[in-house]
């Protein structure tokens, strides 16, 4: 009988229920089972706020060190908590389709972030979150949480809090079932996301087995992959943390891709955006951003031009002033 592939996922709802639907489709790839093996990240026992754990990786590195020990031979990530820096003997084998990257808002009766009263409670862990919903709706009373999709729904639920900001790709890859709550989604242009949000990342060690990596990067979605590389390189070219209020989000349209990045000041109060937009169609490497035109070199394919998009947002960002509100993270 041959042996089965062994994934390796964290243990909350939400990572095995992603990971069972790309263990599903590497086992229909490269025939064989797959199973699942639960590891226990940091972030799951280290209950302090995602701005105190800052961007070292704290829901990678535990299955990472897993994955090196040969105790899997493969990890699904959120690619949102992945850190921008490989590990040296890991590689990122796909990305499959990405999901919705939004970020929705779900309350007891669907009021708008914007319209919610002065003092509601809204729940989120994260500072770009914060940052965003402080600016939407300044009368908010924003409330640091932590805790799965379902433990934060069921505060809502019961009056502890008014609202929580989550993403829509979480709600989706657990069923859409909202047990009666209702969800505002928020507009990518006014809300940009966290680099890689709605993605997952299939990461695992460089010395893998042809087959199995063959079987793994059948998922890969190249839409996807220049996408995610764009929003990515902005926040390390920023040498920011995972969890810095950083919003960036690519999409490939007609064959451009659109890069949007944002940076905010921890408490809302101020931003600072750039946009750019790249020629990805084969034989065209001009690139125009804010409205001022450029001329890329020949370029090396879609994800170099991805690259270059990124870092040139970031470049642009920090000469108007985002080191100033971007708090530094070397480690990611």
């Amino acid at each position: 009988m041959t042996a089965p592939l062994r994934l390796g996922t964290r243990r909350s709802t939400l990572a095995m229920a992603q990971s069972q639907m790309v263990a599903d489709a590497v086992a229909a790839a490269s025939g064989r089972p797959v199973e699942l093996v639960p590891i226990v990240s940091e972030g799951d026992v280290n209950r302090a706020s995602l701005s105190q754990l800052g961007g070292r990786g704290v829901f990678a590195n535990g299955l990472r060190e897993a994955l090196a020990a040969d105790r899997c031979d493969f990890l699904v990530h959120s690619l949102k908590d992945l850190p921008t820096v490989q590990p040296e003997g890991l590689v990122i084998a796909a990305t499959p389709p990405r999901e919705d990257a939004r970020d929705v808002v779900v309350t007891r009766d669907g009021t708008p972030l914007g319209a919610l009263a002065p003092g509601s409670r809204v729940g989120t862990g994260s500072p770009r979150r914060i940052a965003q919903a402080r600016r939407h709706n300044p009368r908010l009373d924003i409330r640091d949480i932590r805790g799965n999709v379902d433990s934060r729904l069921a505060r809502v639920r019961e009056g502890e809090l008014d609202a929580v900001i989550l993403a829509a790709a979480g709600i989706s890859r657990l069923g859409g079932d909202l047990g009666g709550l209702h969800a505002e989604a928020l507009g990518l242009a006014e809300w940009p996301t966290a680099p890689g949000q709605g993605s997952l990342a299939v990461e695992t060690r460089d010395d893998i087995a042809p087959e199995i990596h063959a079987a793994l990067a059948a998922l890969d979605d190249e839409d996807t992959r220049v996408a995610i590389t764009a929003e990515r390189v902005v926040l390390n070219a920023l040498d920011a943390g995972c969890s810095a209020p950083v919003g960036t989000h690519a999409a490939l349209v007609d064959g451009d891709l659109r890069l949007r990045a944002v940076v905010y000041a921890l408490d809302g109060s101020q931003r600072i955006g750039i946009d750019r937009t790249v020629r990805l169609s084969p034989g065209y490497g001009g690139e125009t951003g804010s409205g001022n035109g450029a001329n890329a070199a020949d370029d090396g394919g879609p994800i170099a031009r991805a690259t270059r998009a990124g870092r040139e947002a970031a470049r642009r960002l920090l000469e108007r002033g985002a080191a100033d509100l971007v708090p530094r993270e070397s480690t990611t």
